[in-house]
């Protein structure tokens, strides 16, 4: 990682290191942020089968059948 930093130093393409960084940063966050998400969908689902098995369970004629 040293020598790819002493490149950008040589040369003097410190803008360019720093939107490298940048975009990298906002890569991160956005993969972090979709896993996120990702899990808090699964939890959602999880509480709404719930919900579906225990309205199943106590004689709601509504409930849709369980799966």
């Amino acid at each position: 990682m040293s020598g790819i930093l002493a490149v950008f130093l040589e040369r003097g393409d410190l803008a360019h290191l720093a939107l490298f960084l940048w975009a990298a940063g906002a890569s991160v966050l956005l993969a972090r942020s979709l896993a996120d998400l990702a899990a808090a969908h699964r939890r959602f689902d999880e509480f709404l089968r719930e919900l579906a098995r225990f309205n199943t369970r106590h004689g709601d004629e509504n409930a849709p059948p369980d799966p």
